[in-house]
């Protein structure tokens, strides 16, 4: 068994949100996308920002930092505003 599970992670990626919001995410699809993105992240050269990640492949690692809420998925409104500032 996966540890931690898809719907642990949904719950700390939604765990802002208030009641009556539309969820940051709601599949495993976003989990996947955002996690595997954020592994590329590492294996290009960004620095892990969890501790122990000697001999961890990029992707525990980046599974670990979403669940310890050192990473966050931006909602779509968020990525709106982002691709609106840049040029």
């Amino acid at each position: 068994m996966i540890h931690p599970s898809y719907a642990d992670l949904m719950e700390v990626v939604n765990s802002g949100v208030e009641e009556g919001e539309q969820p940051v995410i709601n599949s495993r699809y976003s989990i996947v996308m955002a996690t595997s993105k954020r592994a590329r992240q590492i294996i290009a050269g960004d620095e892990p920002l969890t501790a122990e990640v000697k001999a961890r492949k990029p992707l525990s690692v980046a599974v670990d930092e979403l669940n310890q809420g050192k990473i966050s998925i931006l909602g779509d409104e968020e990525n709106k505003e982002d691709e609106a500032g840049e040029l």
